[in-house]
């Protein structure tokens, strides 16, 4: 397992790098220049130039990648061209905000589509999977930024009983404060991935319910929710775990909508707000620190797959 593992951490490294390239290249040559922000037309051409030398941006693409290559590799991810705090801090500042949210989306939306979707296999075409179906349908379609306004002028608006921004009240430092807070950005992220989940949970276990192995249960007397629950969950959960890994991508970009929504001080909104300023080392930061926990996430599937199932090893090659 040790070996696969290093084995994984290396093949990720030239995926960072190729990912490093396009994602600075893009940046670089999409139109605009971070410099204009900093422009007045009363400037002369000799105090534009001294501004763009100052941020950089005079050398050659291919140049400033090797400069930003050299100092991302020893630690140095540069300062912001806006708040002119260095990258790593600000992101250090806001992580936490960010993994913390998607965190407790992940694990809301396990605990919820486990039992929806052995309960809605247990009722195949039923009125309670078909209930269940239509709300998990419902779920995949419905745009993220669409979902949130919606959810914002019903609860914020309306009904004033959950605040429509930020991630606490000024003057309040409390627990229940942050909850309040939190309930309509998780709600977002956890709609649509309830739903993908669902519908996966569901579709493996009717899979598992076809085995030979449910057919021997039952004719020895063990009812079905018994073998459903016993048997079938845990082979069901398996594909789970896949899933989980793949829907990190999800998660990262919805959190860019939903912190942008809800003000949530994440990296999510500040990648945003990074776009907007043309903050490139942020942009270059995020980008890559979101790969990384993109590829962190899939290597964190492979190896609990192994766990749950022990038919099922990693072999050192």
């Amino acid at each position: 397992m040790k070996k696969y593992v290093f084995k994984r951490i290396l093949q990720a490294i030239p995926m960072l790098f190729v990912i490093s390239i396009i994602s600075f290249a893009l940046m670089n040559l999409a139109p605009g220049n971070p410099a204009h922000a900093f422009i007045t037309p009363k400037m002369s051409a000799a105090q534009v130039t001294r501004i763009k030398e100052s941020l950089g941006l005079n050398d050659p693409i291919p140049i400033r990648y090797v400069k930003w290559l050299k100092n991302s590799m020893q630690g140095n991810l540069g300062f912001s061209y806006i708040t002119h705090e260095p990258v790593i801090k600000e992101i250090a500042a806001r992580l936490p905000t960010t993994l913390g949210l998607m965190g407790v989306t992940m694990l809301i939306s396990v605990i919820i589509s486990i039992p929806l979707g052995m309960i809605s296999a247990l009722k195949k075409n039923r009125k309670t999977d078909n209930i269940i179906t239509g709300i998990s349908y419902v779920g995949i379609s419905i745009p993220s930024f669409w979902f949130a306004m919606l959810i914002v002028i019903l609860f914020s608006s309306k009904l004033k009983i959950l605040p429509a921004s930020g991630m606490r009240s000024i003057g309040v430092d409390s627990t229940w404060d942050l909850i309040k807070h939190s309930i309509m950005p998780c709600t977002v992220l956890c709609f649509p991935n309830v739903a993908v989940l669902t519908r996966y949970i569901r579709s493996s276990a009717l899979d598992q319910l076809n085995e030979d192995y449910v057919i021997t249960a039952l004719s020895k007397g063990l009812s079905t929710r018994a073998v459903l629950y016993r048997h079938v969950l845990k082979n069901s959960i398996l594909p789970l775990i896949t899933i989980l890994g793949m829907s990190l991508p999800e998660l990262v970009s919805g959190a860019f909508i939903t912190e942008t929504i809800f003000g949530w001080p994440g990296m999510g909104r500040f990648g945003v707000e990074a776009i907007f300023n043309r903050d490139y080392p942020v942009i270059m930061a995020i980008t890559m620190i979101s790969s990384s926990l993109l590829i962190l996430g899939n290597l964190i599937s492979d190896i609990l797959y192994g766990i749950v199932d022990p038919r099922i090893r990693v072999v050192d090659k």
